[in-house]
């Protein structure tokens, strides 16, 4: 029974990757049904504190998106990139790691690529290099934000072994963002210099032209950068709460006082800042729930309340099973565990999925909670197969041609940043976490 069960759980993932989006989420619900229904396993508790603290988050994140304060970012990051454009491969990067890190999705990403890659056509760089290594950024970054969908379900994993936000973040923030920089390092001499190109060389033959600036667009006004500065500061009044949790307020409970949960803390105070912004930046609610981020938020959402529900189910009714067979192995050897992570979240496209999905197998083995922040990292796993979102964006917007998906299909220019970037960002958390 047992392989069969694992046999739906693994169809239900790979077809609700197949459709895509809130695909994944709904299959996850099928899976279950078949579960329940059919082998009769007792289903275990959706992950309701996950996916509430992700709605608080987005909906303060597409408040701020649609009082324009992603507007603002974006002229703050072409100006940057302009101003340093022969170290675009290295700037690119880090820009999109920062607004990755400061909204909690990668999708901002999108808003970018067209910059990163008008300005190293300028400068003559190969848009190769920074446009792949700025894809990965933006999903590194997303292990390394306080508030994105990933975080947030870790931490409520590792919360009941007294594990705080500032020592995830501690051991993510420099293991991700160096990881990012050696692999910057690795590709900043990769493929021929752009007017080597053939290509290229094409491409102007043709009647390429520079695109145009990005930067005409935009439209800043004074409530955008309000929007942004109250987003950034509960940011990180989220961290310094999570950090010393004698600055929540306490109540009683069996006898003893317990600190605000850390969900509790992350709803209130987003939904919060939500509402300012709305209030004070008159923000059309109707343009909120259709940017991007909202959005992106909710489909992580659906996925998460699916996919992590049934496997939770399956691996909680299963545990007397997996559990001899996995703890061996993984004490031998625990950096085995993220291959596990890297490998399931390929196929979720969801950090947040895979960490509901896989985590807690890892805590009911006994995995020592400080390598479970070590790889962390692992879960981002996107760029594998090149069908995510800002790499066929990137392929699109780079009008030169030198960032490509590839004849053989995995020889596509994200796959050397995307590994190196998430083996050092594992190996450098396994580092890390000595300190903690």
């Amino acid at each position: 029974m047992f392989w069969i069960q694992f046999a739906i759980v693994l169809l239900a993932i790979l077809v609700g990757a197949r459709i895509g989006g809130i695909g994944l989420g709904v299959m996850g619900g099928v899976g279950l049904a078949l579960l329940t229904f059919g082998f009769g396993l007792e289903p275990t508790s959706p992950p309701i504190d996950v996916m509430l603290m992700i709605v608080a988050v987005i909906t303060a994140a597409g408040a701020m998106q649609a009082s324009g304060g992603m507007n603002y970012l974006i002229g703050i990051a072409e100006k940057m990139l302009r101003k340093n454009p022969q170290r675009i491969t290295f700037m690119a990067p880090a820009v999109t790691y920062f607004f990755t890190f400061f909204a909690g999705t990668g999708h901002v990403a999108y808003t970018l690529l067209p910059v990163i890659s008008e300005v190293a056509q300028e400068s003559k760089v190969r848009p190769e290099r920074p446009m792949s290594i700025a894809v990965i950024a933006s999903q590194q970054a997303i292990t390394a934000s306080p508030i994105s969908a990933a975080t947030v379900a870790l931490l409520a994993l590792l919360a009941p072994f007294d594990i705080t936000l500032f020592q995830i973040l501690a051991v993510t923030i420099p293991a991700t963002f160096l990881a990012v920089m050696i692999s910057a390092l690795a590709i900043s001499r990769r493929g021929p210099e752009l007017e080597k190109d053939p290509e290229y060389l094409r491409r102007v033959e043709n009647g390429l032209r520079p695109a145009a600036s990005a930067q005409d667009d935009i439209k800043v006004t004074a409530t955008s950068k309000f929007s942004v500065w109250l987003f950034l500061s509960a940011a990180l009044v989220i961290v310094l709460l999570g950090s010393i949790p004698e600055l929540r307020p306490a109540f009683e409970a069996d006898g003893e006082m317990e600190a605000l949960s850390m969900p509790h803390t992350i709803q209130i105070i987003m939904l919060t800042v939500a509402a300012i912004i709305i209030l004070l930046s008159r923000v059309n609610v109707n343009e909120l729930v259709e940017g991007s981020v909202f959005r992106a938020g909710i489909v992580a959402v659906v996925a998460i309340f699916g996919i992590a529900w049934m496997g939770d189910t399956f691996f909680q009714a299963n545990m007397d099973t997996i559990e001899p067979a996995v703890e061996g192995m993984v004490e031998t050897a625990p950096w085995i565990f993220a291959l596990a992570l890297f490998v399931m979240s390929i196929f979720l496209n969801s950090q947040a999925a895979t960490v509901s999905a896989l985590m807690p197998l890892a805590i009911g083995i006994g995995i020592n909670p400080l390598f479970l922040i070590a790889m962390f990292p692992a879960v981002n796993g996107y760029f594998f197969f090149p069908n995510y979102g800002p790499i066929l964006a990137a392929v699109n917007f780079d009008r030169t041609g030198t960032t490509r998906i590839g004849s053989y299909v995995f020889n596509h220019s994200f796959m050397v940043p995307g590994l190196i970037a998430i083996t050092g960002a594992v190996a450098l958390g396994f580092a890390f976490v000595l300190f903690l």
